[in-house]
């Protein structure tokens, strides 16, 4: 475990209010007590309002919110990453989402790993063929998907078969070109993926109850028992 990340836990332990001692915290982060000791040292000398003593124990006053959490540079390289395919690619409310993200994790970042975020050399251009009506129709699914809302749509397969669905809507994929809808679809009573820029007409319904067999969580356990192909 890295320093920054076991001050971190420190912390985490010590802000319930309860007193622990340095053995307490020792044994459950696999150090000596004497790391501990020198670690809530730091804690304090860094302004972090931890009382008490070695042998008696440590607690910390109420009040105290923790400093922003760091980040190293693969996990930077991640989260600029993302974001910026998020923003290229997502809904409009996920585009704005995940300007802000990038915005406030820039805001946190000390000076030099601000710097590594500003040379993340990972880039994800605006698709010119991706529209706002496509952005729009990503949003609304999302919010369907979120709010546990029937969607009622007109969808045309890839032969040009056109037929009307109601679905129960799950999910939704990214396969790097081409968004998918995962639901359970009430005409055809088992799960079905959905390519979004095969919806020709889309309408929020009924909301529905999560039921035992037609969750997310079933549709995964069916895609990982199917064979291999």
């Amino acid at each position: 475990m890295r320093r920054a990340d076991r001050l971190f836990q420190i912390v985490q332990y010590l802000r319930g209010g309860r007193l622990l001692t340095a053995h307490v915290l020792a044994e459950r982060l696999e150090v000596s007590e004497r790391t501990i000791y020198r670690d809530i040292a730091d804690l304090i000398g860094s302004g972090v309002p931890i009382d008490g003593e070695a042998g008696v124990g440590y607690l910390m006053r109420e009040g105290y919110d923790l400093p922003p959490l760091m980040f190293n540079t693969q996990e930077i390289t991640a989260l600029v990453a993302g974001a910026r395919m998020l923003r290229a690619w997502g809904g409009a409310s996920m585009a704005l989402a995940a300007e802000e993200a990038l915005a406030k994790i820039e805001a946190v970042l000390p000076d030099d790993a601000r710097k590594e975020a500003e040379n993340v050399q990972i880039f994800a251009p605006n698709p010119f063929w991706f529209t706002d009506e496509e952005r729009a129709q990503i949003d609304r699914i999302e919010a369907a998907v979120n709010t546990r809302m029937k969607l009622e749509m007109l969808y045309e397969t890839a032969d040009g078969t056109r037929s009307t669905r109601v679905v129960r809507p799950l999910g939704l994929w990214f396969w790097g070109r081409v968004w998918t809808l995962v639901g359970w679809c009430e005409l055809r009573n088992d799960f079905r993926m959905f390519r979004l820029d095969r919806i020709l007409h889309l309408t929020e319904g009924a909301p529905f109850e999560t039921e035992r067999g037609k969750t997310m969580a079933d549709f995964y356990r069916i895609e990982k028992c199917k064979p291999s192909p």
